[in-house]
């Protein structure tokens, strides 16, 4: 059942939001956006956008009001998503602090990292990142390796993370570590909240197939963490982790709502485009993949309410979520691929060829194709394990 009724409620939150947007978002923001966090500049633009935000009360607005944020609802967050994405707003630089760590926090953390931490994270003032994927754990948590070895009042941390995004720019990491390499590897995992200036820790960017440097590669040498830093319980950091990656309810219209920005920004390139004097919005193989595009663009936001629907009726949203990602993942190559074929790599100032190489990683990136594929085959059509 998909049930997006929406109350006059939430049209009123969508009102409001609109019209501060309208008078917030100004022109330097909007370039930092489309320059994004990599450029030194925009970095330090959008953190101070991300302090507007949190002095408006719009920063994080899925947290609970004790916290600094609205109690939104689901469908509050649904139509935030929508209308900062429809505005072309920066992404927040703790984007993943303020939808995944926070809640952890927010469950496991005692009262004095409540109160250090989460005020930071929401206005930017602190950076922070996810010690999640390994070289040989990357979609697969479970397996990871690197170790916390218990010394007297501090976890002697050593291993690798990498693809950790703003590593080598963050103050504080939420890392998984491998505490009891005698457990089942799902059972032998704890949760640290780690200061990222510790002494041992290096952080090396870790440039894409565009240059920029979202990324980093992360090395843990012998890094003392004290003891009080564990978030959770003692090797119980899979429900953390759970936890982390269950919150942010509505976040699925983030899918359809960036790449559907994305296709009105090609169509717009098309319609101004001339190929020997003819636009390149006329030709019909052009059209007809455009057209292609729009439909499965309007298929990925049916499935993306259908998996927030579920969340709110009772039903399972992991599973049709896990198709979202993936439709999402080949729509976007998809979309990108047909920029660079049609307007060519120096269009825009080589945006679309930028966006052709950057869309590799979207079936990667979130979870694999494939992991997500396998979840679809055994949450969606029952099929057996192998």
């Amino acid at each position: 059942m998909v049930d997006f009724s929406l109350p006059a409620g939430t049209e009123r939150f969508r009102a409001e939001l609109r019209a501060w947007l309208a008078t917030s978002l100004t022109d330097d923001v909007l370039a930092a956006a489309r320059r994004g966090p990599a450029d030194p500049d925009a970095f330090e633009t959008i953190r101070t956008w991300n302090r507007e935000l949190a002095d408006a009360g719009w920063a994080a607005i899925s947290w609970p009001r004790a916290y600094g944020g609205r109690g939104a609802t689901v469908l509050e967050q649904l139509v935030y998503i929508e209308e900062t994405v429809r505005a072309r707003a920066p992404m927040p630089l703790n984007v993943i602090g303020l939808n995944n760590i926070a809640p952890a926090l927010m469950q496991y953390g005692n009262e004095e990292q409540k109160r250090a931490l989460l005020p930071r994270m929401m206005r930017a003032d602190d950076i922070w990142c996810q010690g999640m994927s390994e070289p040989e754990a990357g979609s697969d948590l479970a397996s990871l390796r690197t170790r916390a070895v218990r010394d007297g009042d501090h976890f002697v941390v050593t291993g690798q993370k990498t693809w950790t995004s703003l590593g080598h720019r963050a103050d504080w990491c939420q890392l998984y570590v491998r505490s009891d390499p005698e457990a089942p590897k799902h059972r032998g995992i704890s949760c640290l909240v780690v200061d990222m200036h510790l002494p041992g820790i290096d952080a090396r960017p870790l440039p894409t197939l565009t240059g920029e440097t979202h990324f980093a590669e992360v090395f843990f040498d012998d890094v003392r963490v004290p003891a009080d830093a564990l978030l959770g319980p003692l090797h119980g950091g899979w429900q953390v982790a759970t936890t982390t990656l269950s919150h942010e309810r509505a976040n699925a219209a983030r899918l359809y709502a960036e790449l559907q920005v994305r296709l009105e920004e090609v169509t717009a390139d098309l319609l101004r485009a001339e190929e020997d004097g003819a636009s390149v919005a006329n030709d019909p193989v052009t059209l007809h993949r455009l057209g292609e595009l729009a439909v499965r663009a309007a298929f990925l936001e049916g499935l993306c309410k259908r998996s927030i629907s579920a969340g709110l009726h009772g039903g399972d949203p992991f599973a049709s979520a896990s198709l979202a990602k993936t439709v999402w993942g080949e729509l976007g190559q998809d979309i990108a691929a047909l920029a660079y074929d049609a307007l060519g790599p120096d269009a825009a100032g080589g945006r679309w060829a930028d966006a052709r190489l950057a869309a590799r990683s979207l079936t990667i990136a979130g979870g694999t194709t494939q992991i997500n594929k396998n979840i679809t085959a055994q949450r969606v059509l029952g099929l057996p394990r192998r």
